[in-house]
């Protein structure tokens, strides 16, 4: 497992659309249901959240941080995470 993963919270026709390679989908409502897709996931792994505007992101980041997780960054959108992180 990645030291690092990206999470689009978008909905998913919006990641249909374009997202960040290797990133994967997990919008707002499936974070609420308590985010199976990340129950494997170490709790300090660094996880960078984006969407569209950093709103999404950082609401998130809010409930991601209630399930224990504890290294939580908002990336903002696809754009500042191409610029910032190369991919």
């Amino acid at each position: 497992m990645s030291d690092r993963i990206f999470i689009d919270v978008r909905e998913p026709y919006e990641f249909a659309r374009d997202h960040v390679k290797g990133a994967i989908n997990v919008p707002p409502a499936e974070i609420m249901r308590g985010a199976p897709v990340l129950a494997d996931i170490p709790k300090n792994t660094e996880l960078v959240l984006y969407c569209l505007s950093g709103a999404r992101s950082n609401a998130s980041m809010q409930y991601l941080r209630r399930m224990g997780f504890t290294n939580l960054v908002n990336g903002v959108n696809k754009n500042h995470i191409r610029a910032k992180y190369g991919v």
